[in-house]
C-alpha cells in the first residue's frame, strides 16, 4: 500500500461509477416489470367454447374488455368505470351504421359487473354486442366451415 505524502493537493478526476451503476439496475428492473403489463393491454381470461367462428379483428372494431377486478378497458386501453357512458356516446353518436361493441370479459368476474357494462352501452348508442369467447384448448369447431385450416383451404378469408 503506498500513501502519497505531496503537498500539492492534487485532485483526482476519477469518476464514481457506482451510484449510477445502481441507479441503472433499479430502472432497469422497473422496466421489466412494467412494460409487459402495459403492451399486455388488459389481462382477461375469456370463457371457452366448442363451435366458434374466427373473426379477424378490423381498425373500426370496438372492443371493451372487462378484467377479473372490473376495470375497464376500451380498445386495450385503461379508462374509469365511470368514463365509459361518455366515451362510448362519443363513439357511437358519430357512427351511422355498424354500431357493434364486443366485449371480453374475464371467466371469474361477476355476471351483474358484465351486465352493467352491456346496460351502459345500450344506453349510450351500442345496438348489437358480440361477446368474444376462446376456443377449448386442443379442439376445433364441430361446423367445419367455422374452422380456420377449411378457410384457408377453401379460398374464404380467416
Amino acid at each position: 500500500m503506498s500513501i502519497s505524502i505531496s503537498g500539492g493537493g492534487d485532485v483526482k478526476a476519477e469518476p464514481n461509477v457506482t451510484p449510477m451503476i445502481d441507479v441503472m439496475l433499479v430502472l432497469l428492473i422497473i422496466f421489466m416489470l412494467v412494460i409487459p403489463a402495459i403492451n399486455a393491454g388488459f389481462n382477461a381470461v375469456p370463457p371457452l367454447g366448442q363451435n366458434l367462428k374466427p373473426h379477424p379483428e378490423e381498425d373500426t372494431d370496438q372492443v371493451l374488455g372487462i378484467d377479473s377486478e372490473g376495470r375497464y378497458y376500451l380498445n386495450k386501453k385503461p379508462i374509469k368505470n365511470e368514463d365509459l357512458a361518455t366515451l362510448l356516446k362519443a363513439i357511437y353518436d358519430e357512427r351511422t351504421e355498424d354500431k357493434i361493441l364486443f366485449l371480453k370479459a374475464h371467466n371469474q368476474l361477476k355476471y351483474e359487473k358484465v351486465i352493467d357494462a352491456l346496460d351502459i352501452a345500450a344506453k349510450n348508442g351500442v345496438r348489437v354486442t358480440g361477446m368474444i369467447t376462446d376456443q377449448v384448448p386442443g379442439s376445433k369447431s364441430l361446423v367445419e366451415s367455422d374452422n380456420f385450416s377449411s378457410m384457408k383451404t377453401g379460398g374464404g378469408k380467416p
